[in-house]
């Protein structure tokens, strides 16, 4: 049975000592992914997904699990500015409530600034319009992971 939990304390204790971990920023068309090394020291976007039903999306992220040794999943939870929860933040958990069948760990991590600072990180990096259309949610997945794996490395809980 896998843990679904948004605290980092029981997602830290779910895990083994070391292993990467996949995180996912959950939009209505596409799943930006992520990646981090098995010493949880820096996160790197991954492909972007096209959204489908959810048989075909766990497929893909079943295979993305085995192909990189996936020990745990970071999920990004769109919250309020003011920390509440509406239907995208209901919708992610449920998606995490379902994704569980994979048997790892999953975290809800608070997703509020990612995209604007994959946004601002692809702006700096002087990348085209087209470009960065191509790559938010991927990059938003990193920021999401990154995040992540400096409060669980730093204790953050």
């Amino acid at each position: 049975m896998s843990t679904v939990t948004t605290s980092a304390l029981d997602f830290r204790n779910a895990l083994p000592d070391a292993g990467a971990l996949l995180a996912l920023d959950l939009g209505t068309q596409t799943i930006g992914t992520a990646f981090c090394d098995a010493g949880w020291r820096f996160a790197s976007p991954g492909k972007t997904l096209k959204r489908g039903k959810f048989g075909a999306d766990k497929a893909a992220l079943a295979a993305l699990v085995a192909e990189r040794a996936i020990t745990g999943i970071v999920i990004g939870l769109p919250l309020n500015m003011d920390g509440s929860e509406g239907p995208r933040s209901q919708s992610s958990r449920a998606y995490a409530r379902n994704l569980a069948v994979l048997g790892l760990p999953i975290l809800l991590w608070d997703e509020r600034w990612s995209t604007m600072g994959a946004e601002r990180g692809l702006l700096d990096q002087d990348m085209s319009r087209a470009k960065r259309k191509e790559r938010i949610d991927s990059a938003a997945a990193a920021v999401i992971l990154q995040g992540a794996i400096d409060g669980l490395a730093g204790g953050m809980f």
